[in-house]
């Protein structure tokens, strides 16, 4: 807690309401926003996540998310699976799932649902592998 301020957010998040005595001794990152109703399961990874936005309907476990990742927007939140990698620049919108097992490029722009165990890059987003095998399906 006292040399990581992306997992204080977490923290902070996971505790609740109770967080606010301890944000005075050991203040959150403001660059990193996670939503507090987004449910969050074990595992979550946060790398240099600074200027991420994260607001979802729900995130399973073992997520990863590198920096500067937007989830989230007006239009809908998505629901985000188990075993999620979602690396640098990413933008996830709407109101879509996110399969378990899936891999999201950088710089990937996903609006649309992806199936479980897929890599999926480009803008817009396309599939590149699925079920370990190399592919290229539009969404």
């Amino acid at each position: 807690m006292t040399f990581e301020p992306t997992f204080r957010n977490l923290f902070y998040v996971r505790i609740g309401r109770i967080s606010w005595p301890l944000m005075l001794l050991a203040p959150r990152c403001e660059s990193l926003h996670l939503d507090r109703l987004t449910h969050i399961g074990e595992g979550c990874h946060l790398v240099h996540s600074y200027w991420t936005y994260i607001h979802a309907e729900k995130i399973g476990k073992n997520f990863t998310c590198l920096h500067n990742v937007t989830i989230g927007n007006y239009y809908g939140l998505p629901t985000i699976g188990d075993n999620v990698s979602i690396f640098t620049g990413a933008i996830v919108t709407g109101k879509i799932n996110i399969g378990n097992n899936v891999k999201i490029g950088a710089g990937a722009v996903v609006s649309k649902s992806i199936p479980d165990n897929c890599t999926v890059i480009g803008n817009p987003a396309f599939i590149v592998k699925k079920d370990g095998e190399k592919v290229h399906i539009a969404l």
